[in-house]
């Protein structure tokens, strides 16, 4: 049966570990996957792709996302769309959190 699910805080579910990145799953539904970060000052994940389009939108802190050419600075609340298999790399340039969600498309 399918039913609502409600996370009532992200940013809870995720702490920022000196110098490190964590990530975790908060939510798999129906067409949709979010999973958290955190990641010290420095931190990065280096140039990679996804198989789906994702959005990325910052907590707090502040990320530097280089993707297809550009670079975009990040501050808390501000969103950017990945389409599918778009090169991308992401860099902490402050302690950070972030809200990654992946969208299932097919």
């Amino acid at each position: 049966m399918d039913h609502m699910t409600h996370i009532p805080d992200l940013g809870a579910l995720i702490e920022i570990n000196e110098d490190a990145t964590v990530s975790r799953t908060a939510l798999k539904a129906e067409g949709v996957r979010i999973v958290m970060f955190s990641f010290d000052a420095g931190q990065e994940l280096t140039e990679h792709t996804a198989a789906m389009p994702v959005l990325l939108q910052v907590i707090d802190g502040a990320l530097t996302v280089t993707a297809g050419g550009d670079t975009v600075e990040l501050a808390p609340g501000a969103v950017i769309h990945l389409p599918t298999r778009m090169p991308h790399s992401v860099l902490a340039t402050q302690p950070s959190r972030m809200v990654l969600t992946m969208l299932d498309n097919r």
